[in-house]
């Protein structure tokens, strides 16, 4: 793979510009729902929660939802609708509930037991996918967190790729290879590879540019120099690869306690959640609000946190060689 295309830095990186057509689902036809997938090859970087806020987000900014879990051995989004279901059933809550799926059995589609088994569930998931956009304005797939046949299709199929990661540079590997001090850009990583490969399988299929979000998640509210570093480095990837990226959720015990209930801290003000709301929780709000906007392409009242490559912000696909 060749190393990363050097590009003129974005006249306004602090200030995120919509995406084209994102407010728009089904783009300039309107009449299938956008996909939305949340992937990374790492675990641990806060998909499923982030999935989870941005469904009830959307849920409560009036659109119609639809979610699907990829993860057909951990799980976690299904596992988070379940306990949001129960929870709203046994207190007797009316709280917003995505239309979700499951794609269940060996979501690695290794083939070994059937060698038709990867084709046959990849076209499962194509009509799926194809039936649920149909019927909502939003379907948001929720990838696990490795390498595998499903996860690599569902990015071709995304309108918008939204990747957490964790605020490190442990992270920033699956990226691009960074080495030295202080920290440069050596080429592009695994993951980019595996987008940069969606991209052009969803080229092929005639596909509009995906949108990709990389989402800087379980950030320190200290403002140390390595976390300078680490939002530097983004921002020159951000113009050489194609993705803009948002400053997402910070490190907080609430992501956490809420799972059990099912709960987003959009949730916390509706009676009988039963969690009383403090400065900590409205600062999450607002921290979710800023992801939903960058989705749904309005310009966030809170421009801080929202940064955007020159190839991302304006519309275009980054340089095929090298990525």
């Amino acid at each position: 793979m060749n190393d990363l295309p050097t590009e003129s830095p974005s006249p306004n990186p602090g200030a995120a510009r919509p995406y084209p057509d994102a407010a728009q689902p089904g783009g300039a036809g309107g009449n299938a729902g956008r996909i939305v997938v949340l992937g990374n090859e790492k675990g641990g970087t806060g998909k499923s929660t982030a999935a989870m806020h941005l469904i009830v987000a959307l849920l409560r900014d009036g659109r119609s939802v639809a979610s699907i879990d990829l993860d057909g051995h951990q799980g976690t989004l299904t596992r988070y609708v379940e306990n949001r279901r129960s929870f709203t059933e046994s207190e007797g809550l009316r709280l917003h509930m995505p239309d979700h799926r499951r794609i269940g059995g060996d979501a690695g589609g290794s083939g070994a037991a059937d060698p038709a088994a990867p084709a046959a569930l990849q076209r499962d998931t194509d009509a799926l996918i194809d039936r649920l956009a149909a019927a909502h304005d939003y379907v948001v797939l929720d990838c696990p967190g490795t390498d595998n046949a499903p996860a690599r299709h569902a990015i071709s199929r995304a309108d918008i790729l939204i990747t957490p990661i964790n605020d490190s540079f442990i992270d920033l590997d699956l990226l691009a290879r960074v080495g030295g001090t202080p920290p440069r850009v050596l080429g592009p990583s695994v993951y980019s590879q595996t987008v940069w490969e969606g991209r052009q399988r969803r080229a092929m299929g005639g596909g509009r540019p995906i949108d990709w979000i990389v989402l800087r998640n379980r950030l320190s509210p200290l403002d140390s120099r390595n976390k300078k570093r680490v939002g530097a480095t983004l921002e020159e990837l951000a113009g050489r690869i194609g993705f803009r990226w948002l400053d997402g959720f910070h490190e907080r015990v609430i992501f956490r306690q809420l799972f059990l209930q099912g709960l987003t801290v959009l949730d916390l003000r509706e009676d009988g959640a039963g969690v009383p709301l403090n400065m900590s929780h409205v600062a999450a709000r607002q921290e979710i609000r800023r992801l939903t906007d960058a989705v749904l392409g309005r310009q966030a009242g809170d421009d801080a946190g929202a940064h955007a490559g020159t190839a991302a912000s304006e519309g275009a696909a980054p340089a095929l060689a090298g990525l």
